[in-house]
């Protein structure tokens, strides 16, 4: 599965307004669960953070990737944005983050959840690649980002 079939513009922020670890875990996950009942956002929110609680999901390098699997929701579902000034995430190399991914799921769906994961991660690896994502000015370039990358 390629991340843009993941992603859609509603589903990204450039820039990301919140300035704290927990008010952007909210903000994610209110991207991924638009028109969802209260409960329904705060049990997503509880997984994302329940996986926090075990290890950072802030990888290094000014990313982070926090994510986690609930009962609630049906299929994956990701959310991306940029952070218009580097947050403090907790990183696993100290430094503040700035490019967030969140990836959420049922249990059901794990394997998907890994690969998912790991594509996210190897997209990542290449500075110019997470360069063009931190400067891009809307949903749409880091969209398009996104798929240019996934074409090449």
């Amino acid at each position: 599965m390629l991340l843009s079939e993941l992603l859609s513009e509603d589903r990204i922020r450039v820039p990301l307004r919140s300035r704290t670890k927990d008010d952007l875990l909210r903000e994610l996950v209110s991207l991924v669960t638009p028109g969802r009942d209260q409960a329904t956002i705060e049990a997503v929110l509880d997984a994302v953070r329940e996986r926090e609680r075990d290890l950072s999901t802030g990888i290094g390098g000014g990313i982070a990737i926090p994510h986690g699997k609930t009962p609630v929701l049906e299929q994956l579902a990701m959310a991306a944005g940029v952070a218009a000034a580097p947050v403090d995430f907790d990183a696993l190399d100290g430094q503040p983050v700035r490019l967030f991914f969140l990836l959420v799921g049922p249990e059901s769906s794990a394997g998907a959840h890994v690969k998912t994961l790991a594509r996210i991660s190897r997209l990542l690896r290449r500075d110019s690649l997470r360069q063009a994502l931190c400067d891009a000015g809307s949903p749409r370039s880091f969209l398009d980002v996104v798929q240019a990358s996934e074409a090449a």
